[in-house]
């Protein structure tokens, strides 16, 4: 795995990528950068009453992402790997979904000012899942502030991410349909997926366990 020394895991919520890439990190001795959805004081408002508090939840998580992304801009390499929970490419999908008329506007410009000069990663694995599952798993879990996300919101972010990666080419990325994989409590589906990691030779393939 010694070509991949940035790897970013992505994906809806509920599909796993917090979990994934804490096993990643843990496998490669990597180091971690997760996003902090619990340092937002915005985000169960936001849940709540989507329409009133969305910008300031998305500027947070943009302030939040960017900070964390800082170090990499300037890489060691002679020093440990990275995995991330998150892409910050991809931010702008939420405040699409979420936005509208002169927010979205100036989000925007926010966001072009402010994005870091941090290098494409090497390896973005994206998991995919229907809203169905993702609903089910966000309601096991149970977070509190997740308690007011519905089906239809989790369908939008199915939707936009779909159509972010279907565009995306920065960097390789690996498909995977996370409904049939279990790689927190199965050890040999994380196996499955490490392996197949490995075995990548062109920029985008697909990971399918049926």
């Amino acid at each position: 795995m010694e070509r991949h020394r940035y790897i970013a895991v992505e994906g809806p919520i509920g599909s796993g990528k917090t979990s994934l890439a804490r096993r990643l990190a843990a496998r490669l001795g990597a180091d971690l950068l997760l996003e902090q959805p619990a340092e937002n004081p915005f985000l169960a408002r936001f849940y709540q009453d989507m329409a009133r508090f969305a910008l300031p939840t998305q500027l947070f998580f943009l302030f939040q992402r960017a900070r964390q992304l800082e170090p990499l801009a300037q890489p060691d390499m002679f020093g440990r790997a990275t995995v991330a929970d998150f892409l910050i490419d991809k931010d702008p999908l939420f405040a699409r979904i979420t936005l509208s008329g002169d927010e979205l506007a100036l989000y925007q410009r926010i966001f072009e000012a402010l994005r870091p000069q941090a290098p494409a990663p090497d390896l973005v694995i994206y998991l995919q899942a229907q809203p169905q599952v993702l609903v089910e798993r966000v309601r096991r879990r149970g977070a509190d502030c997740e308690r007011g996300i519905g089906e239809e919101y989790l369908a939008l972010l199915a939707e936009g991410y779909a159509r972010f990666f279907y565009h995306y080419a920065a960097a390789p990325v690996l498909i995977v349909n996370s409904e049939n994989l279990n790689f927190v409590e199965r050890d040999a589906d994380f196996d499955l997926l490490v392996a197949r990691m490995r075995a990548m030779r062109s920029r985008r393939e697909y990971f399918n366990l049926g």
